[in-house]
């Protein structure tokens, strides 16, 4: 199959522009709780529809008053927290365009979004982001640009804002309310550059509000008034907007979390019934509940419980599937009950105890996360999707999900694969282009939008992905070689915190294995081993090597299965351990999380030199 696409049966005329869903969720639920706001003390403050329009007119009135245009373009630097969405509503309904800035964004990083930009003004979160903004205007030559802040008292505040408003009509708001149309812009947002340097992409009214149309009628069973979540991946990034539309949209109660590191105690409060995490976060819940078994001495039983969620998760897959399964014996059923009462109903109390399906995005999922847990009795729905799709272009359903697969095409889009294996896309929430008019041309062929991933249909027409297009290696015996099997295999391992193949224009492929220096210091204390250099993490943007041989060999043991799963010729025969700041500040991952293989290779130089100073064979290979 090489083209598949799933018709649209809604009416994307529902709404005009970003604004009417506010509008349209007051009238339907004017005093349905909308958000729940955490404060640092752990008491929780509850707006409803109404107060949050009345919050969103007023903010509207101070930008209008301030001078803020239709089409103007506004940044806002801070992270998640409420506020934000305030501001972002605030902004489509008098039709200007939100400019996201990612909270860690450098100096130079700033200053180039808001020059590409062409934003006329920005909002900082505290007075060190207000001070970051300031700096960027002022070496842009516009230094009287108008900066507010949220948390400072260095710039007016969005308090003087809604007061510079008090004298600007109802009627005037309404007026501009009616300006924006489905082809209007409504957000530049920025790639998180992974390969190369980020692009302004272009995004209308109407790409979020036909994803939030499509994702709401594809997955109603998450997506309405009964349901609540709590989000927080960066809303500088496009799918935590999509995400917060959407529940704007159905009504459903969302609480914005700023530190990730907050979300799994603000889950135990605030009991979600589903939650959207990159796949890292899902590998840190599994890796805490070894650590709560080690401590009562069960970690031997844990490791045999976490396997049987696996096993469990294939078998119901499979059922999903129609392929025939062996009966479950009365062993397997006491298994699972010793099991269910000693860990997995303790995982899913401390998320809360109502979550019914987790969703996953920004990163690969890998098979095995998402099989366990499913058998841990929590559902993962994997999509897909780009910056450029306005998130979801494609997702599985919980009652047709293949771990392997992304799913099928959102409501309204189209999937083919080219003759050389690109996904190509079309659909309601592909973009109209980028700021630049030469990356434009050059993204679309015949109407459709270039991903830059490799992939394949499956009978049924589910997507599977082999890999970016960027990510292709080339060996000196040109071999062509894609390297997403191999690392998501070789970062199942809890101590791997990212694998990157390298080998472009070499005799053999190698590779780099970023550590988890958390998860390494509690194997060491594990295996009583106090020889182990320091694993403090390195200087910003810094990387230490790690050499030691039986950590060497524990991870050796992953990466020998994850060989014997490709030919001898895609095999990674040599590869190094490094520890390196991950921090998104340090500019080696994006605030989602995901690797910029690309600066890492760059940075590590001297390291993939060692790869091939030894040759394969020696104590230290692979």
């Amino acid at each position: 199959m090489r083209e598949i696409s799933t018709p649209l049966n809604l009416d994307l005329e529902r709404y005009r522009n970003l604004g009417d869903l506010l509008w349209q969720r007051a009238e339907a639920g004017p005093d349905h709780i909308i958000f729940e706001v955490p404060s640092e003390n752990g008491e929780v403050t509850q707006i409803s529809t109404t107060e949050f329009k009345a919050q969103v007119v007023a903010v509207a009135k101070g930008l209008v008053a301030s001078g803020v245009e239709p089409e103007q373009r506004v940044a806002i630097l801070s992270p998640t927290r409420f506020e934000w969405a305030l501001l972002d509503l605030a902004m489509q309904v008098i039709g200007a365009v939100v400019v996201p800035v990612y909270e860690s964004s450098a100096l130079a990083q700033v200053q180039l979004i808001l020059d590409d930009s062409d934003a006329v003004a920005a909002i900082g979160a505290s007075s060190e982001h207000v001070d970051r903004l300031r700096q960027a205007f002022a070496e842009l030559g516009r230094s009287g640009a108008q900066v507010w802040g949220m948390d400072t008292e260095s710039a007016p505040t969005l308090d003087d804002l809604r007061a510079a408003g008090a004298e600007v009509s109802d009627a005037e708001i309404e007026r501009l309310r009616q300006l924006p149309a489905h082809e209007s812009l409504a957000s530049i947002v920025y790639t998180s550059g992974t390969t190369s340097r980020p692009k302004g992409v272009l995004i209308t009214h109407g790409n979020f509000l036909g994803q939030v149309m499509a994702v709401a009628d594809k997955y109603r069973g998450f997506a309405n008034e009964q349901a609540n979540t709590l989000l927080f991946l960066p809303m500088a990034h496009v799918l935590a907007r999509g995400v917060f539309y959407i529940c704007l949209a159905s009504g459903v109660r969302v609480a914005l979390i700023g530190d990730p590191k907050q979300a799994v105690a603000a889950m135990a409060t605030l009991k979600p019934t589903f939650v959207m995490v990159v796949p890292r976060v899902l590998q840190k819940i599994l890796i805490a509940a070894g650590d709560a078994a080690r401590e009562k001495h069960l970690y031997w039983l844990w490791e045999r419980a976490r396997e049987f969620a696996h096993l469990r998760g294939m078998r119901m897959e499979a059922v999903d599937a129609g392929r025939p399964v062996a009966p479950i014996t009365a062993r397997q059923r006491l298994r699972y009950q010793l099991y269910e009462r000693l860990f997995y109903r303790r995982i899913r109390a401390t998320l809360g105890g109502r979550m019914q399906q987790i969703l996953v995005g920004a990163a690969a999922l890998s098979p095995d996360l998402a099989l366990t847990f499913r058998g841990l009795g929590i559902p993962i729905i994997e999509g897909y999707g780009l910056t450029e799709t306005t998130a979801p272009l494609t997702g599985n359903l919980l009652d047709d999900f293949v771990s392997e697969t992304v799913g099928y095409p959102m409501p309204g889009s189209s999937v083919r694969i080219a003759d050389d294996g690109e996904v190509l896309a079309k659909g309601p929430g592909v973009c109209r282009g980028y700021t630049s008019a030469e990356a434009t041309a050059e993204a679309f062929v015949d109407g459709w939008f270039r991903t830059g991933d490799y992939g394949e249909l499956d009978e049924r027409g589910r997507l599977m992905l082999r890999g970016r297009r960027g990510d292709m290696i080339i060996t000196a015996g040109g071999k062509n070689m894609l390297p997403t099997e191999w690392e998501r295999a070789v970062e199942s391992l809890d101590l791997v915190a990212h694998a990157v193949v390298v080998g472009e224009g070499k005799p053999f492929l190698g590779g780099l294995i970023v550590l988890d220096p958390e998860a390494v210091q509690k194997w060491a204390l594990r295996e009583r081993i106090s020889d182990l250099p320091s694993l403090e993490l390195p200087d910003l943007g810094g990387y230490l090597s790690v050499v030691h041989e039986r950590l060497h060999e524990a991870v050796r043991k992953v990466v020998d299965e994850a060989n014997s799963r490709l030919s001898r010729a895609e095999q990674i025969r040599k590869f190094e351990l490094v520890i390196a700041d991950l921090t998104d500040a340090g500019g080696l991952v994006t605030p989602t999380l995901k690797l910029k293989r690309k600066e890492l290779v760059k940075r590590l130089r001297s390291v993939i030199d060692r790869i091939y100073e030894v040759l394969p064979g020696s104590s230290r290979s692979s």
